[in-house]
């Protein structure tokens, strides 16, 4: 399977404080905020991804397939491994088709 690289042309961030609070009510029990924690600027337009979403680009360091990926994932959140081997596919589709992400 290829590993899955950022385009390197994109300026990101991982919000850190928003992070946090997501992390906490996680471990609480609540549901993820959709608050942005990962911001992206692509093409001078800025784009926000929430917990998930900037979990899953944090990991796509070129080091990873998208198997490895849920592999990591699933340590985190519990969710079924099937359910979130097709979120984190889609989600990856989603951001090769828009050039933002490659397989290597």
């Amino acid at each position: 399977m290829s590993h899955i690289v950022r385009d390197p042309k994109i300026i990101w961030r991982v919000e850190k404080q928003r992070e946090e609070k997501v992390r906490q009510a996680l471990e609480a029990g609540d549901e993820p905020s959709e608050a942005g924690t990962v911001i992206l600027v692509v093409s001078g337009t800025m784009h926000q991804l929430n917990f998930v979403g900037g979990s899953i680009w944090q990991l796509c360091d070129g080091t990873r397939d998208c198997e490895a990926i849920v592999s990591e994932l699933a340590q985190e959140f519990d969710v079924e491994r099937e359910q979130l081997a097709a979120d984190v596919q889609e989600f990856v589709d989603d951001l090769v088709d828009r050039e933002w992400l490659y397989y290597e």
